[in-house]
């Protein structure tokens, strides 16, 4: 008999962390795909959350599949660290499904959880189309902005120019408040968590960094009442 697998408090922390994982990816993805992850102290009622959990007909509560015990064997064999299995397989209708396991790594890099998707291949075109939400592509005005920049400076340099031509082209705006309003914008997009961000920003509004400071005192003071 194997040992049995007891978490720490902090290797709990990480597991059940991924619950929130789980949501996201459910919501992204849309219903043709069952995800869920396992708790390994426990094989006999291993699965803590499951999502779209009538592909397979299973519960929080389920045991690990035969499947996946043999997997999780041959991923506790592997050189190194190990990495996501892909496979296909079919559910208890024999519908086929596309899967992936993909371990969950606690101390000393051993295997404390499993997150297995699993994509039903019978699923409705129309479905998977729905899922992506193509309404919002047909109106321009709900989607967001989003910069993929190969670099934390290019991402600046990018937010910049577009934050800074809102600001100065807001007529109810009076000029003396620009800079100021600029500094508001950017640091409610979190731009200042960005290491020499305060720098750049002087340079391209032409202050000192210790004006953008004062600004962002005032910021978190404002904040705080």
């Amino acid at each position: 008999m194997g040992e049995t697998l007891v978490l720490s408090e902090k290797e709990k922390a990480i597991l059940y962390s991924y619950r929130d994982t789980l949501e996201g990816l459910a919501e992204y993805l849309g219903s043709g795909y069952e995800i869920v992850l396992h708790n390994l102290e426990s094989y006999e009622h291993s699965v803590i959350r499951i999502i779209n959990g009538f592909h397979t007909g299973r519960t929080e509560g389920a045991p690990i599949t035969d499947l996946a015990l043999a997997m999780l064997s041959e991923l506790k064999q592997q050189p190194g660290t190990p990495h996501a299995i892909v496979y296909f397989t079919q559910n208890r209708r024999g519908e086929p499904l596309k899967s992936t396991t993909i371990p969950i790594l606690g101390d000393s890099q051993r295997i404390i959880g499993l997150i297995c998707i699993n994509f039903y291949m019978n699923t409705p075109l129309s479905e998977l189309i729905s899922a992506m939400r193509p309404q919002e592509f047909a109106n321009p005005a709900s989607l967001r902005s989003e910069s993929f920049a190969e670099s934390a400076e290019e991402m600046l340099a990018l937010t910049l120019n577009e934050v800074i031509p809102e600001v100065k082209g807001d007529a109810a705006l009076p000029r003396s408040l620009h800079n100021k309003e600029i500094v508001r914008r950017l640091w409610e997009r979190g731009v200042f968590d960005i290491k020499g961000s305060v720098e750049t920003v002087a340079e391209a509004l032409k202050l000192s960094p210790n004006t953008v400071y004062l600004h962002l005192r005032n910021l978190h003071g404002s904040n705080r009442a």
